[in-house]
């Protein structure tokens, strides 16, 4: 089972210690069983009290150590499970994630983690009832070898029937886990388009009865007929149980002399041998979901053993420093919004053949791609670049490429005439601090160990008119509960902290205010280019392009022009007008 392989990955000292112990608590359990038998057939034997409580006290010892030990395993395997499939999606190329969805991440880091959880959480009491039933059965052939093999014999029909339970309800667990990621994408609709429904009855219930209701129906008659085949495998189990006790008790004495007290250990030995073998059966289903959720986890390539982005990246010291010039060489790139399938270098073409030298937009971008270039672009510090052009140019998706978020299908990046790549593309990061149209605003400063913090922040909020607001206290924020534009302006103390050589800003003034829409394009941006800071702004204000040192436009995935901005802009005004 990839389940166990997978502990073993992890640990398999930690493995091999769990399993030990286990086992050394489920032979005790079976020498205890063998020292009650031969007390009750011989009556009292000599030292028996003595046996009794010796192995009784060291039963009890070595339960209560295997237990204690496992569950520190196991729930240490759970945090490292957790720890790492965090990690790993943080470290996975952006593209990857983009392409998977928030539904599948979501369900990756909560339902999937709790699944494998439990079953990792269930590896102490398998162990030990598996060494239990191993030390029973030998016990069991050692006073029989008949009874044995009929016990055997008939175990045997029992795990065929229930092995062929098992890949039924193995098929249904994975199609329920596939159908857990749609669920989870009506549960993310509820909580992202709530106004939508609010305000249109007719969507709500359509969007109730036909999707998400739907969705929940289909995932709970997966999951319950993939229970009950569980339940008829265990009724299988405990019918072979009893079929061999029935044979032993009434239909092998007609045959052949057994001893009552050989009859009586063999039965007592059997019947203590039920509770762990039921147990056994009732925790199959745990390990076999834990090793759908571990598949799933690994198609999406999240998996703890896979490589990930950030483990070539070598120790390279960042800093604030001026750099002198970044360039990007005829770069391009496939940008596919949907699907698993990373696209491979080389393999980008262009949708539709160039039309007069300009490629049409495609008819069906979803299957076929956006290509993106290519491109060549200079950004220098004490510079400000603006990205414009319509919706669906490619302007968020060259940002993501000139930082490194992407990685271009062809051509180059560099950095000072450092080509970027693997090997150093961690570190080219370092060098930018952007605020994305999608951002995220964190209530806390991350990142930053300064003694004077809170005095920083609380002079960059008055700055930026939020400290009637806002306060802090050992760097973390006292509410994020503002107004786009509020939370917007907040967000530009990161980018302020982190004092990065170059600035990049995705329509960052759409939601402010007049007043501070004047204050980020004749303020902000002019004093980071002061400071000689390299600033790239994706705008649609076209009463502000003047200010700017460097213009490109795209159109379609291409630069449509580039230019350096002049005293005669008013006159090409009509040539960067930007339709929205």
């Amino acid at each position: 089972m990839r389940f166990i392989q997978f502990l073993l990955e992890i640990s398999w000292r930690n493995i091999v210690i769990a399993a030990t112990t286990g086992l050394v608590s489920g032979t005790g359990n079976a020498l205890l069983i063998s020292l009650i038998n031969r007390s009750v057939v011989q009556a009292v034997l000599p030292n028996a009290l003595l046996y009794f409580a010796g192995l009784g006290f060291f039963i009890l010892f070595m339960s209560a150590l295997s237990q204690f030990v496992l569950i520190e395993l196991s729930q240490n395997a759970i945090y490292q499970l957790r720890l790492k499939l965090s990690q790993n999606i943080l470290a996975s190329p952006l593209s990857h994630l983009e392409r998977l969805g928030e539904n599948r991440l979501l369900v990756a880091l909560t339902d999937d983690i709790r699944i494998l959880s439990h079953a990792v959480s269930a590896l102490p009491n398998i162990c030990i009832d598996l060494a239990t039933v191993i030390g029973c059965l030998a016990y069991l052939a050692w006073l029989s070898n008949l009874m044995f093999a009929l016990m055997i014999a008939f175990t045997s029909v029992a795990i065929w029937g229930v092995q062929t339970r098992l890949g039924k309800a193995k098929h249904l667990f994975a199609a329920a886990r596939e159908e857990e990621d749609n669920l989870f994408k009506q549960f993310q609709a509820i909580i992202t388009g709530t106004k939508e429904l609010k305000l249109n009855r007719a969507r709500r219930e359509d969007f109730i009865d036909n999707h998400l209701q739907g969705s929940a129906k289909k995932l709970r008659q997966k999951n319950s007929t993939a229970m009950k085949s569980f339940a008829i495998a265990n009724v299988l189990g405990q019918f072979s149980q009893y079929m061999s006790l029935g044979v032993i008790l009434f239909v092998l004495p007609w045959f052949m002399h057994i001893p009552f007290p050989l009859m009586a250990t063999y039965v007592l030995t059997s019947t203590f041998l039920a509770l762990p073998m039921q147990n056994l059966l009732n925790r199959v289903p745990e390990l076999m979901r834990g090793n759908i959720a571990l598949s799933k986890i690994e198609r999406m390539k999240l998996s703890l053993t896979h490589h990930t982005e950030f483990e070539s990246a070598p120790e390279m010291s960042t800093s604030s420093d001026q750099f002198f010039q970044l360039d990007l060489d005829r770069v391009t790139y496939l940008y596919q919004p949907e699907g698993d399938v990373e696209p491979q270098h080389g393999e980008g073409h262009p949708p539709h053949p160039p039309e007069n030298g300009r490629v049409r937009p495609p008819l069906h971008s979803e299957e076929r791609g956006f290509l993106l270039g290519p491109i060549s672009l200079t950004v220098r510090p004490g510079e400000i670049t603006y990205i414009v052009g319509g919706n669906g140019s490619g302007k968020s998706t060259l940002a993501k490429l000139i930082m490194g978020l992407y990685v271009p299908q062809s051509g180059t990046i560099y950095l000072d005439g450092v080509p970027i790549s693997d090997h150093n593309r961690e570190w080219y990061r370092q060098h930018f601090s952007a605020l994305f149209s999608d951002f995220y605003l964190f209530d806390r400063c991350l990142g930053f160990h300064r003694l004077d913090l809170d005095r920083e922040v609380e002079g960059y909020l008055k700055q930026l008119q939020l400290d009637h607001k806002v306060q802090v206290k050992d760097g973390v924020l006292s509410t994020t509960r503002l107004s786009q534009g509020q939370r917007k302006r907040l967000a530009l103390l990161s980018a302020y902290l982190e004092d990065r050589p170059i600035y990049l800003f995705d329509e960052w003034a759409s939601d402010q205010e007049p007043l501070f829409r004047e204050l980020f394009y004749k303020e902000i941006l002019l004093k980071l280019k002061e400071r000689g800071k390299a600033v790239i702004a994706i705008t649609h204000d076209d009463r502000y392009f003047h200010l700017a040192d460097h213009i490109v436009k795209l159109d379609y995935g291409k630069v449509e022009f580039e230019r350096t901005s002049s005293p005669n802009y008013l006159n090409h005004q009509s040539d960067l007008t930007v339709h929205r």
